[in-house]
């Protein structure tokens, strides 16, 4: 009788939550035994394309764990219509608790207000719909490229766990802020900007800093995760951190290319409003401070630099592990291998005081880089072994070259003349080879110099064997391969390898991945642009860059032909081509500016005997044109003798360039022992007439005058790098930055009212400035290998086109906040 009476009762208002339940109980009953359930899970939706990775957990496992997106948003429009038909005018029941996310985690006493801290009679509607969306999103696909985002939405982020206060700030003027940092807590600034410790210690990027008198430079852009000044320990609890304005002219390179826009600091923040004086509201500095993405202006997808707790405890293994490291760093594409290298030398480069480890390290650290397509200190391209004394702080085109640098040096370089190393697997192993012998010598001065190793993410087939023999021959004491996950056909090699060399193979998660603004070809572009824009005064300690279009650089003339030659010869890596193309080739082209240290440094040929010539007159040539001052070894005067490098020469008949070919169907390398890169030029133009290049190139003068006393030939290698379509651009925005710079005075000069009387005279002038601009315009869009897109065209495009944003597709994960306390 007693349930007979409750069914006679009235139905009672039931909450959203009860709802959605009673509906996937009716659904879960109607499904068949076979199929999965669609019940909530806390496994993220799949991807659009559902691919294995190896960073997964159990992949087929998830799979089937994974519910259907479809039916997860069917189920919850339902359940929001029985609530919405079952709760008119009845008060809304409280949503149950929601676990902590990673994200909820780094904004723990800090202040910021997120989804966990909503309080349970909240409503957070907006977040729910939108879920299987955004989480879709976030994680793409699984393969290992990159694709551009479909759609991006802007998500807010905390970025640290510090917020400033009055009594925080030290002090402050328009160009500098001294601020208190609490320990354990971590401040994010985006822009450029110098950083003076006063008291405490920090870490940035992985180096600690103490209290010293010296400034260190910091490039934080947009285009990568944003570096955390963390306090360590400090006087009272905190340290003190001065951050000063900088200008360093990069932020103008935004005027010669896209890819520089929307990088640096946008409007003020609130922190900013809190760091100026009242006086000061049109003052702007060259940083700001973010508390969350949603501070930013631009609404960019900025994201916090943090590293995971086993990449800090890696670091200090092996950075205190009582021998000096040489250590390997190897993975798949975009495991992090740059950013646990860059790390890993920036924690090296800054020890503890003496006091604490009894150690203090004043040899510096020898940064092997061995990845041609993405180089830290180098433009792509190139091999090379660096000599590092001070931390770096910033991605790799902030630093495209350390062409006298104080902080460093480029001990030597190899032209390997493309992105990857697979194009000439052998040529490339000799060059690693002659680079460990440099390394070699280098510790007869610096013996305590430990070694970094940064292998590319080449590590399949062919780049195995060439990353086992590397592991087995370099000597090294640590081999750190960034992939947990595999897979076994590359992590077994490599373990065997270890073993056969006695040295232990540490696996480490990979980095995790979100969106990014920039591929890696828009990054390497950004490079490459950085580095011919790029220039080091000897009595200035940091960089400075300049906005000057190479199309309007003075350029280096070079003879190729006649009396005064400066060039040996130009060769072309990889396959044979027709002499008569030798021109389309290099014509407007990136080469390699190669010093060969013998006569004749081809492979190959070392023992070959000569062709039937003169040989006191073949040995005056050499005397004349490699400039060797007599010295000329009397083993070329015997009819045994090497050929010499002209002998491979051949003369183009339209032109008369130097074309150097030895080999059949591909051309033979140059020996890495007998010669070595000086940096990369630009052929701007070929002047047939006087037989002259005009090369735009960073490499300083003394650079090469130290070269030709030292007796070494030149010549140009084209390779097969990216074409420079930045430079075939850069007049084109130069000219419309003047322009739209020029329309900007006119608007406000009109606002203030700085044209007088009836101004037909100031507004005439203004009118034939404009004129001139429109029409300079006008001719750097007429230019071959470009198309410029009508402004109607541009408009009719989505509204956030030059808000897109890339992602990996790899498995993407959230590291700790972890900065190696």
């Amino acid at each position: 009788m007693k349930r007979k009476a409750e069914k006679s009762q009235p139905a009672a208002p039931i909450s959203a939550f009860a709802a959605r339940k009673a509906r996937l109980q009716q659904l879960e009953a109607a499904t068949p035994a076979n199929k999965p359930s669609d019940v909530e899970s806390n496994t993220e939706p799949p991807s659009k394309k559902a691919r294995y990775s190896p960073e997964d957990e159990d992949a087929s496992q998830v799979e089937e764990a994974k519910p259907n997106v479809h039916t997860r948003r069917a189920v919850r429009r339902a359940a929001r219509s029985i609530n919405a038909e079952k709760s008119k005018g009845k008060p809304k029941a409280s949503p149950p608790p929601r676990e902590k996310t990673p994200d909820d985690q780094l904004v723990q006493g800090s202040g910021l207000r997120t989804l966990a801290d909503e309080e349970p009679g909240e409503e957070n509607s907006d977040v729910e719909a939108d879920d299987g969306d955004d989480t879709a999103s976030l994680q793409g696909d699984v393969e290992g490229h990159e694709t551009p985002a479909e759609d991006p939405k802007f998500q807010n982020f905390p970025l640290c766990t510090a917020r400033l206060k009055r009594k925080d700030i030290v002090s402050r003027d328009k160009h500098a802020v001294c601020v208190r940092i609490k320990e354990k807590l971590g401040l994010v600034i985006i822009g450029q900007y110098d950083i003076w410790v006063k008291r405490g210690v920090v870490s940035l990027m992985g180096a600690k800093l103490h209290p010293s008198p010296k400034v260190y430079r910091v490039y934080a852009p947009s285009t990568h995760s944003l570096p955390v000044i963390k306090c360590v320990s400090g006087v009272n609890g905190k340290a003190e951190v001065e951050i000063q304005s900088v200008h360093s002219g990069i932020h103008q390179l935004k005027d010669l290319s896209p890819l520089y826009q929307r990088i640096w600091t946008g409007e003020r923040t609130s922190a900013d409003h809190l760091t100026f004086k009242s006086d000061e509201k049109q003052t702007r500095r060259t940083f700001s401070v973010l508390y969350t993405s949603a501070d930013d202006s631009m609404k960019r997808h900025l994201r916090p630099l943090h590293m995971d707790e086993t990449w800090s405890s890696a670091i200090r293994n092996l950075s205190h592990g009582g021998r000096q490291p040489k250590v390997l760093v190897c993975g798949p594409k975009g495991s992090g291998k740059s950013t646990f290298s860059r790390y890993l030398l920036n924690h090296l480069l800054s020890p503890a005081p003496q006091t604490e480890t009894g150690y203090s390290n004043t040899d510096g650290v020898a940064f092997l880089d061995l990845d041609p397509g993405q180089p830290e200190f180098s433009p792509m391209g190139q091999v090379y072994l660096a000599h590092l004394s001070s931390p770096v702080f910033g991605p790799p085109f902030t630093h495209p070259s350390l062409d006298n640098s104080p902080d460093g040096t480029v001990i030597r370089a190899h032209h390997i003349g493309a992105t990857s190393p697979k194009e000439d697997p052998d040529h490339y192993v000799l060059a690693v080879m002659d680079l460990m012998d440099r390394y070699r010598a280098l510790q007869a001065t610096y013996p305590q110099c430990p070694l970094i190793v940064n292998y590319p993410g080449w590590i399949f087939g062919l780049g195995l064997e060439v990353a086992t023999w590397a592991v087995r021959s370099l000597g090294l004491s640590n081999v750190v391969y960034m992939s947990e996950k595999g897979p076994s056909e590359v992590v077994e090699p490599l373990a065997l390898a270890a073993h056969d060399a006695k040295i232990p193979l540490i696996t480490l998660r990979s980095q995790p991945t979100d969106f990014v603004t920039r591929s890696s070809a828009q990054l390497r572009s950004m490079q490459m642009q950085s580095y011919f824009h790029m220039s080091r005064a000897s009595e200035i300690r940091d960089p400075f860059w300049f906005d000057t279009p190479t199309s309007r650089a003075q350029p280096f003339l070079v003879d190729y032909a006649g009396p005064r030659q400066g060039i040996r010869g130009i060769m072309v890596m990889g396959s044979q081509i027709s002499p008569d193309l030798l021109h389309d080739v290099l014509d407007g082209a990136v080469v390699g500016v190669i010093a060969l240290e013998t006569p004749n440094p081809i492979m190959g040929q070392a023992t070959v005997p000569g062709p039937s010539t003169d040989p006191v007159q073949e040995s005056e040539t050499l005397e004349d044109e490699m400039g060797f001052n007599g010295e000329v070894p009397e083993a070329n005067m015997l009819d045994q003798s090497p050929p010499s490098l002209e002998s491979n020469i051949i003369r183009t008949a339209a032109e008369d360039l130097p074309y150097l070919f030895a080999g059949a169907g591909s051309c033979n390398p140059l020996d890495p022992k007998a010669s070595h890169s000086l940096g990369l030029a630009l052929v701007r133009s070929i002047n047939i007439p006087s037989r002259k290049l005009e090369l735009v190139t960073p490499i300083p003068t003394t650079k090469i005058r130290n070269a030709i006393e030292q007796g070494h030939g030149i010549i140009l290698a084209r390779g097969q790098l990216d074409n420079p379509n930045w430079a075939i651009s850069e007049e084109y925005y130069a000219a419309k930055a003047s322009e739209k710079r020029h329309h900007q005075a006119i608007a406000d000069a009109k606002k203030n009212g700085d044209i007088e009387g009836d101004g037909t005279a100031t507004l005439d002038e203004l009118t034939k400035v404009s004129a001139v601009l429109r029409e300079r315009t006008r001719r750097a869009s007429n230019v071959p290998w470009m198309k410029v897109v009508e402004e109607s065209k541009r408009q009719q495009e989505p509204a956030n086109r030059d808000q897109s944003v890339w992602k990996l597709r790899k498995k993407a994960y959230h590291l700790s906040e972890s900065e190696m306390d």
